[in-house]
């Protein structure tokens, strides 16, 4: 079974340097690929480990995130988000949310922190479980209070039994 604190720290460094570092992500040595499908795919890779983030991007947004360890499936996390019809500004939003994604818990890396505030926007994030088995959901809260963003994610090791 793979270590679970080095998936972890892999997870951390993984996301940090792909979505959540947005334009900067080139500089970690993460990878962009738009595919055939109109999916696009974020990857980065260190030794062993290899990040893939597949996702169908674009209002609203759904995808998954696989890790391999020794080219070997060992974790995958699905998620599904999407910004209220009331927002004009979708990229503003999306932008609160890749800060928030940035600060990702070393011990918890699903999404973003419990609570981040920026410009009176808050990014919330509730999750149960640990890194094996966990679901969750994150919600971005207007000045007044109103959520004008929300996604949900589960996920876990995989192939852990074999038949």
């Amino acid at each position: 079974m793979v270590d679970l604190k080095k998936l972890c720290v892999f997870l951390v460094e993984a996301k940090k340097s792909t979505y959540a570092a947005g334009d900067a992500a080139h500089k970690y040595a993460a990878h962009k690929i738009v595919e055939a499908d109109t999916s696009t795919t974020l990857s980065y890779e260190v030794g062993d480990w290899k990040y893939n983030d597949n996702y169908f991007g674009g209002e609203p947004y759904g995808g998954r995130e696989v890790v391999f360890f020794k080219d070997a499936p060992v974790y995958m996390m699905v998620y599904y988000g999407h910004v209220d019809k009331s927002v004009d500004d979708v990229g503003a939003i999306y932008k609160i949310l890749q800060n928030a994604l940035a600060l990702i818990p070393e011990d918890k890396p699903f999404r973003g922190p419990s609570i981040y505030k920026q410009d009176l926007f808050v990014y919330s994030n509730t999750f149960e479980g640990q890194v094996d088995n966990f679901f969750g959901e994150e919600i971005i809260s207007s000045p007044d209070g109103k959520k004008i963003y929300r996604a949900k994610y589960f996920g876990g090791l995989v192939n852990v039994r074999h038949e």
